[in-house]
Order: C-alpha cells, then structure tokens, then sequence
C-alpha cells in the first residue's frame, strides 16, 4: 500500500525535469511538500510519536521507488533521523540528512565531511559516540564538492554552541545509512537496467535491434546478475522484526550493491553508446547517483574491511558465519 502510494507521488512530482531543476539549484519544497504533506517522513516514527511503526520489511520496497525515481531530496534519511530522534527531543523541521562523518578540529570547530545532501539539508544529524548531534545547516559553511549535479557537501560550524545533544541513539545512525543506501542503490539499479534493456531492444544496427546481439546478450546477463544479487542483499539487511537493521547486514548489503553499482553503471552506458552520457538522456540522472550512493557512509571497500575483521574475529568456519548473519 505505502510502496505503490509513494510511486504514485513521485511519478507526478519528481519527474526527470524536476530533477534536473533542483540539481541546478531550483527550488525543492513542491516535491518535499508533497511527500511530507502525506505522511511518508514519519512512517517509521513510533506510533506514541504519531507515526506509523512500520516494520523494516515494509520500507524496504519503499526505498527502493525512491532509488528508481533519482529523488533529490533526503526522503529517506529524514525517515530514519524521525525514528532515530523519537521521543528524545523537539523535532527539527524541514530536511534532514544523516552525516557519514564527524570531526572536531583543533580550534573548536565541528566537521561534517562529504555529507550527502549536505547542499540541500536543513539539518545535519550526525554520530557522536553513544549520542547524536543535532546541526542547522543554516549555521555551517558549505563546501561543494563541485562535481555535475551532486548535492554532497562538507559542512563546517565554527563551535559546538548550534548543536543539540541527543543521547542513546548514536550506534544506531550506521547500520541505518549503510542499509537505506544499499535499499536506494538496488532501486535505482534496477531502473538502470530496465532502461538499458528497452534501448537494447529498441535500437536497430546493422539490421536488427542490439538485444539480437550475442555480445550484447552477453552483457545485458552479467548486468541483470548483479543487479538482483544486489537487491537480494540490500532486501537481506530489511529483513527482521527489530526496530533497527544489524550493523553487520547492512554492511554486507552496502558492500555488495556498492560494489554492482559500478558494474551495472559502467555496462549501462558501454551498450548505450554516445547517447548515455548526453544531458538530455535520464541515464545519466540515475548512473550519478549510483556513483554518489555508492560512496556514500563507505565503499564496499571500507564495508569489506569490515565484515572482514568481523570473520576472522568470531573464530568460526566462514560457512557458519554465513549461515548465522
């Protein structure tokens, strides 16, 4: 019900044009408008907060319209700041963004380095330790990273005096961020792929559409592979009846759809040719993101590190540590 709701919105209000006009600075509150004003920000609220407690299991395909649909906007990071927060304080308005980061330099200043949709965010919640800071972007300094219609950016306040400390919830922010960014890759994943299918069976060369290809065939069967082990993995870290994804699955489901995204990217425009890469054409709109998703609160290189250690450190078989995770 919520997941063909939330396609319904988005197809009318966050159409590729809409997309293109925030990325270049436009206005974003007609869109954010019409996702707040329907309640998808506090789905994941407890009910006692007035929200709707959904199960995790329930997001997920949420999520993933959300990937599919290229939004420009910290939809799904506003969710999980709400149910993070709770209870525990007044809630913020407006955006909010979860940091990947936080540094404190040595003159008092407070850092938040590379934070997705720090351009576009209200307010930057961020781990400190055991508890989370709650920044007003409006306070910070924003640097851009200059890159095409990125919306990253590292924020800089002068002192802690802005923030709000809120404590307890500090652990929960990354397995969260790993876990709806795997959910917002596998979902804009699958959109690549359906593009690149269509255009392959459109596309006629030297007298007949490139699907007919065995080359291409070949290609579109390693691209289709990674994009539904990705979404299995992404779906995995969703799959449970705490309030709360593990750390350890949501690193395994962000190690696995970061590491297809460049795959399934890179594939996607060598079959599109010249075309994929025009700003005119919406391939483009969804491969940045994938690029800008996948880096985002760590690169499957940093996940795998991880889980890596984590292996090695439960002194097991690596089949019963699969079967356990």
């Amino acid at each position: 019900m919520f997941a063909q709701a939330i396609e319904d919105i988005l197809q009318d209000q966050c159409t590729p044009a809409v997309v293109r006009a925030i990325e270049a600075g436009g206005t974003p509150l007609p869109l954010w408008r019409a996702i707040e004003s329907a309640g998808f920000l506090e789905l994941l609220a407890p009910e006692s907060a007035g929200g709707a407690g959904l199960a995790l299991a329930e997001l997920f395909p949420i999520l993933g319209h959300l990937g599919r649909y290229a939004v420009p906007l910290p939809v799904a990071q506003t969710m999980v700041a709400r149910a993070l927060l709770g209870e525990q304080c007044a809630m913020p308005g407006g955006m909010i963004t979860l940091a990947a980061a936080l540094r404190r330099e040595a003159g008092g200043a407070i850092v938040c380095p590379l934070t997705p949709y720090g351009l576009v965010a209200d307010v930057i919640l961020a781990q400190d330790g055991e508890a989370l800071l709650l920044l007003p972007a409006a306070a910070a300094r924003r640097e851009a990273t200059g890159v095409h219609g990125s919306q990253v950016a590292t924020l800089r306040w002068p002192d802690e005096a802005v923030a709000t400390r809120v404590p307890g919830a500090g652990p929960l922010l990354p397995a969260f961020a790993a876990a709806l960014h795997a959910a917002l890759l596998s979902g804009a994943m699958t959109r690549v792929f359906d593009m690149t299918l269509q255009y392959c069976n459109d596309r006629v060369q030297f007298g007949k559409t490139l699907g007919k290809f065995q080359a291409v065939q070949h290609q579109l069967s390693v691209m289709a592979e990674h994009v539904a082990a990705a979404g299995v993995a992404a779906e995995a870290a969703f799959r449970t009846d705490a309030a709360t994804p593990s750390l350890l699955a949501a690193a395994m489901a962000k190690s696995r759809t970061s590491e297809a995204a460049v795959l399934v990217a890179s594939i996607a425009h060598a079959l599109h040719g010249a075309i994929g890469v025009a700003e005119e054409y919406d391939l483009q709109l969804l491969t940045r993101r994938l690029h800008e998703w996948r880096m985002a609160h760590g690169s499957e290189a940093h996940w795998n590190l991880w889980i890596g250690n984590r292996v090695l450190a439960a002194d097991v078989s690596l089949a019963d540590f699969v079967r356990a995770v």
